[in-house]
């Protein structure tokens, strides 16, 4: 069985900001590891990302979100600890 996570395990995202509560896997159903953002049909939307990459992206969506960017840098500093980069 599939653990659950409360965040997406690429970008970080809590996973119930995503649309449909999180990607979709191959098979169709929602995924419990990834958001719509980052996954889908069971696939990486940006496969051949860095982690440095992801943190950029992420840091940048935020401050468009309106966060300051001392948070943007707070909260993306996770990131490289999230299951997608662990074997990277």
């Amino acid at each position: 069985m599939e653990k659950v996570y409360k965040n997406c395990q690429s970008c970080g995202m809590h996973l119930k900001k995503s649309p449909n509560g999180g990607g979709t896997n191959a098979d169709g159903t929602i995924s419990k590891v990834y958001c719509g953002y980052c996954f889908e049909n069971g696939k990486f939307i940006h496969p051949d990302w860095s982690v440095n990459q992801m943190q950029e992206f992420v840091k940048n969506k935020m401050k468009e979100m309106g966060f300051p960017g001392f948070l943007a840098r707070f909260f993306t500093k996770r990131i490289p600890k999230l299951k997608r980069w662990q074997n990277k």
